[in-house]
């Protein structure tokens, strides 16, 4: 069935409140399967229970935005996929409208990212893979940034170390695939940007490698210290691995592009007007996530 409102919003001159053809209970709420078009042009078709959104639907943006999956009392709640405008996706876990738990997000540049979720924000253990270098990170994500022990991966070498608010700091090791490491440690260093003609210049603090001793192969220890630290068993490396490790060794990371950032149905577009007067069923505006860094590739 069709429904249009009440007779008294019916003429020309009351609001359009949209339309809606499914099922209902006794009470005349929406319930069961259905189809819904909003005023702003949205639709709406799955699952409603007593006239909320409430279990499988898909809900399309009329700036194609679209959600696939489950909800609860009309919010995005349970495994479900959202595309963006731009193409970039998210399938995963929601609670209460947001990506929580774990889902994997696939970026607008091909990057991606798969892990742990809390509040839209990358939060507890994930990896982000580099589409253009295959390189990865594996490790802990606080409130989207790398945070605490982790590990980059590249082709013939690994960094493992800390972060601190996204960048790498304090001791770790770069480890080769010719059978050795070199230890060192991350320190920040202050550095000017700006041409200083045109634009005023901006102090900015980079991570730059502080490159300690090589050695063989040793078992990882996210507490381990510094450089010349003592390694039980070492076994000191040829001059044909020393000198070959000197010169894939890192100088300093290279500086953070920014991440795509997941575009959002503009808010005006993406909220829906209520479905019906007396059921006043929206759905909220999708929170932009904040712009910010994936972890940066270093020069190695």
């Amino acid at each position: 069935m069709s429904d249009l409102g009440s007779d008294e919003f019916e003429d020309e001159a009351g609001p359009y409140l949209g339309e809606y053809e499914g099922d209902r209970n006794e009470e005349g709420e929406r319930h069961g399967y259905g189809k819904a078009t909003l005023p702003n042009g949205d639709t709406y078709e799955g699952q409603y229970d007593k006239g909320k959104r409430h279990g499988q639907g898909t809900y399309r943006f009329k700036n194609n935005a679209r959600y696939i999956g489950e909800y609860l009392r009309n919010k995005k709640h349970g495994q479900g996929t959202f595309i963006y405008p731009d193409g970039s996706k998210y399938e995963g876990s929601w609670v209460d409208d947001q990506r929580h738990g774990n889902g994997k997000y696939f970026y607008v540049n091909a990057d991606s990212y798969e892990g742990e979720w809390l509040k839209h924000e990358r939060h507890g253990q994930g990896v982000y893979i580099y589409s253009d270098t295959g390189s990865k990170y594996v490790g802990t994500w606080v409130s989207g940034k790398c945070e605490g022990a982790g590990e980059f991966v590249h082709a013939n070498h690994r960094f493992q170390g800390n972060w601190t608010d996204g960048s790498m700091q304090g001791p770790g090791k770069y480890i080769f695939d010719i059978g050795c490491e070199q230890h060192g440690e991350y320190i920040p260093v202050e550095q000017a940007q700006g041409d200083g003609e045109e634009e005023e210049s901006v102090t900015v603090t980079i991570p730059k490698w502080k490159a300690g001793k090589i050695t063989a192969i040793t078992l990882y220890e996210p507490e381990e210290k510094a450089a010349n630290d003592e390694v039980e068993n070492e076994k000191v490396p040829t001059p044909e691995e020393e000198v070959k490790a000197s010169e894939e060794a890192p100088q300093s990371p290279a500086p953070a592009d920014p991440e795509p950032e997941e575009t959002q149905p503009p808010a005006a577009e993406e909220a829906p007007a209520a479905e019906e007067a007396e059921e006043e069923a929206t759905e909220d505006a999708e929170p932009a996530e904040a712009e910010d860094a994936a972890p940066a590739e270093d020069d190695a």
